[in-house]
């Protein structure tokens, strides 16, 4: 049996159903090969309305419910990724330019997110309060937002959208679902069948792909009242604006330029496995992906031989015929932006070690040597396959280079713990690793990023998603009904 059977969905959103949106079709391409995979549908604003008001009706029926009967579809959820888990992880390799393993991480890690969920219902949301001199109980209660719009990126689809519906849901929210039209089935259709197939009401999951006006109007309808958005930080300013006009509470989840920092001492073969995975795991289309590599001048010239000299030999290719390290950009304008980086860096003095070239999408693993911090490829996010190196001489200057940029997402420290310890410390960063490189992710552990990576909100672990998906309630209750002096 066919799971994610076209039949279904070609050329239709979601909503109360498959059916046609008003919106133009939007074609489903590999990027490997330009292929046509098939046909969404195309929302409007108008949907988006249509889909708002429905979804506001059916989560009064959805919160309802008892919370084991919620809690039983998240679990449900979870097995039925796992059963699929071969034919999704083929579209997300397809759809998304992403090698088997990366895919394989992707299925994995939906069915943990759904588990994760699934105690949610269950798990203690309140405390009792002490009061005055008031005889009465007083009590804070966390209670669901209502409806919660999803705007997930291209990079990780199923992850990036996963981590915010299932907790949402969880939590007796209904769900707007707006996918990045570019993969937009293994980001949004998978999580409608696999939803509707563990038992999901009708209406509770509305899936609304489409582009700039879909996205501003799953802001500002009035009926949702939490957004939550992963995406660049340009296009999270955008949403932070139309949320606060709104008066919504907004999630942003924006981009990194992370640094992984290489410590005296450094075991370097490994300290290179480490930067090569950092800067390389999925073409660097990753929020998380290591941007700059800050290395000890004892270690520097070793590290960039080696790292080079594995980017050299790393195979890029389709990844849906072969067993490849590196698949395809999304697109031209990434690859377009990735060449213009690379090249302004090298103009600016900045030494090509390896790589910097491509072919059709696939651009070839690059590291950059002699750079300066003020080079584009250094300062800016690159979300491409580019590992620019710089040494430095002490712990201080290590700690001022790394957190001169704007943004504040995750840190990797590679060397002596208790050197490592404080380097964390002095650095702003809402994830840090020591020992590890940039890129992790666990459906039990808060994500988020800090200044222009996010807002500080956070996703996983059971406190961080009940703060993100629901509102605090002040309530009271006497034995009687209170005198008054009026």
């Amino acid at each position: 049996m066919v799971f994610l059977d076209r039949t279904d969905w070609d050329n239709k959103i979601f909503l109360d159903g498959w059916t046609a949106g008003r919106g133009e079709a939007i074609k489903v391409v590999a990027p490997a090969t330009g292929e046509v995979l098939g046909t969404v549908g195309g929302a409007t604003p108008e949907d988006v309305a249509h889909a708002a008001r429905r979804a506001a009706a059916a989560q009064r029926d959805w919160v309802a419910r008892s919370p084991e009967d919620r809690a039983a579809v998240l679990r449900r959820a979870g097995q039925l990724w796992e059963e699929h888990a071969a034919e999704v992880g083929d579209w997300i390799v397809r759809e998304a330019g992403s090698i088997a393993a990366k895919a394989e991480l992707e299925t994995h890690t939906a069915a943990q997110e759904c588990y994760e969920a699934a105690a949610l219902p269950t798990h203690p949301r309140g405390e009792v309060l002490a009061t005055g001199d008031e005889a009465r109980w007083s009590m804070a209660r966390r209670r669901p937002a209502g409806v919660v719009s999803v705007i997930s990126p291209f990079n990780f689809p199923l992850i990036l959208s996963i981590r915010s519906v299932a907790p949402a849901l969880a939590l007796g929210n209904a769900v707007l679902l707006k996918p990045d039209p570019r993969t937009a089935v293994c980001g949004g259709v998978a999580l409608v069948e696999i939803f509707r197939a563990a038992g999901l009401p009708d209406g509770v999951l509305q899936l609304l792909p489409g582009g700039r006006d879909v996205g501003e109007a799953v802001v500002t309808a009035p009926e949702v009242r939490v957004v939550s958005f992963t995406g660049s930080t340009p296009a999270g300013r955008r949403v932070g604006v139309l949320g606060a006009e709104a008066l919504k509470r907004v999630h942003l989840e924006l981009g990194g330029n992370n640094a992984l920092i290489v410590l005296p001492g450094a075991e370097v073969d490994r300290a290179v496995s480490a930067g090569a995975f950092g800067s390389f795991m999925h073409q660097g289309q990753i929020c998380m992906t290591t941007g700059r590599h800050l290395v000890h001048e004892s270690l520097h010239d070793a590290y960039v031989e080696a790292l080079a000299e594995k980017a050299a030999h790393l195979p890029v290719g389709d990844p849906s015929t072969g067993q490849v390290a590196l698949g395809p950009l999304i697109d031209d304008t990434q690859l377009h932006r990735v060449e213009q980086l690379v090249q302004a860096t090298v103009r600016a003095g900045a030494r090509l070690a390896a790589g910097g070239t491509y072919e059709g999408l696939f651009y070839r693993p690059t590291v950059l040597a002699e750079v300066g911090t003020g080079m584009p490829a250094w300062h800016e996010e690159i979300f491409g396959p580019v590992a620019p190196v710089l040494p430095f001489g002490s712990t201080e200057e290590a700690i001022r280079i790394a957190q001169d940029v704007e943004y504040g997402l995750s840190l990797g420290i590679l060397g002596e713990v208790g050197q490592a310890m404080r380097i964390a410390d002095a650095i702003p960063s809402g994830i840090v690793h020591i020992n590890e490189q940039t890129v992790a992710d666990e459906a039990m552990a808060p994500f988020g990023g800090v200044a222009a990576s996010g807002t500080g909100s956070r996703f996983g672990g059971a406190q961080a998603n009940i703060e993100a998906f629901t509102e605090t309630q002040w309530l009271t209750l006497r034995p009687e009904i209170a005198p008054y002096p009026f």
